[in-house]
This record gives structure tokens, sequence and C-alpha cells, in this order.
């Protein structure tokens, strides 16, 4: 049965599963509608799709993104190991399970690769005049692809992310030839994925 995390905690992904190597990231989300009267409506694209995007960014140990092919998002499907591999970007979020999946080999990846952060942000917030208080029920699974079991869950949802246009699900750390995993669920208000990738290189 997977762990059921809560918002800060974490765990060893090794010790739930010995021997793991290939994983499945999936994450999924529902968009409510927005309230507001006719002209709000109107006016706004809040009540049009949104398009929510799934993304790894590769970590060095001194915490910083060392290179543009260490982000692996919609434009950069696949890391230039093959040991991440981004199967696509879902534009509206809809329907049942994962809306995004990405590959992780961790036999794979680089030494050098000491974190993965796995973000989801919102394509164009601030135009669209959307934000992550529109949605819920946003989650990550860990799969273990050897045995098809799910590891580990994480859900977070709710006003208390409104605002947000951005968001750090969740951090997998490299401890020797283990590997953590950390249920982040940091918001961020930025631009785009290029803002998130600059504040891991401040």
């Amino acid at each position: 049965m997977a762990i059921n995390l809560q918002k800060g905690q974490r765990i060893s992904l090794t010790k739930e599963a010995p021997q793991l190597q290939q994983l499945m990231c999936g994450l999924g989300w529902d968009v409510v509608q927005k309230k507001g009267g006719f002209l709000s409506n109107l006016f706004s694209e809040s009540n049009s799709n949104f398009d929510l995007d799934a993304s790894v960014i590769c970590i060095s140990e001194n915490q910083k993104v060392r290179h543009e092919k260490d982000v692996i998002y919609f434009g950069n499907l696949r890391h230039s190991s093959s040991a991440i591999m981004h199967q696509g970007d879902n534009l509206t979020g809809e329907g049942h399970g994962d809306d995004e999946q990405i590959m992780i080999n961790l036999a794979l990846l680089p030494k050098d690769i000491y974190k993965i952060a796995i973000i989801v942000n919102i394509y164009d917030p601030f135009n669209r005049q959307q934000d992550f208080g529109l949605v819920r029920n946003a989650f990550i699974r860990l799969v273990n692809l050897t045995n098809q079991k799910e590891i580990v869950r994480y859900t977070l949802s709710g006003d208390e992310y409104a605002g947000q246009t951005a968001m750090v699900m969740a951090e997998l750390t490299r401890k020797g030839n283990d590997w953590d995993m950390d249920a982040k669920g940091e918001g961020l208000r930025v631009k785009d994925l290029a803002a998130v990738v600059n504040l891991y290189n401040k």
C-alpha cells in the first residue's frame, strides 16, 4: 500500500522499495470554475482551461542548475543521459488519473546530479489571471516500474495556494546510493518555469 505523505515529510524511497531503479512520476490536478459576475467572466480567462505543466529540474551538489539540458519539460522531453523522459504535455488537465507522467531511471542519472525537483507551473498565469487557488486535488505519486506498485503519494489543494502560480511539488535527493523524497508543497508566484530555475540558481 502506498504511503500518503503530508507537507514537509520525508521518506527513504530505497527503504520502501529496495533495488529501486526505474520510477514513474505521475502528476494530476482538477480545476474549479472561478466564481464571478457576467462581466468578470466575460473579460477574464480564469474560466478557460488551465494549462498546467509538469517539469523536472536537475540540481548539482552545489545546489545549482548547471545547464538548460538539466531542465526537462514540454520543450525538452528527454535528458541527455536518457535518465529522465517526459511523456508530453496535457493542455487541459481533464480526465481521471495522471495528467502528466515523467519517467526517471535512477541508475542512469549522472552522479553529479544530487537532487531532482519536480515542479508544476501554470502557463501564462498573469495574462490568464489563473493561480493555484483554482486548483484542487493536485497530487504527485511515484510508481516502481519494476513491479508497477505505487510507492508514495502526496496530495495538496486549497485556498492556501491562492495567488501562487508555480509549485515545487517534491524533491528527490541522492544519499550515496539511496534516494529520499521530500513532500515540499512550496508555492511560488512567478511568471514561468525559467523564473523557478533562477530561484534555484540564486
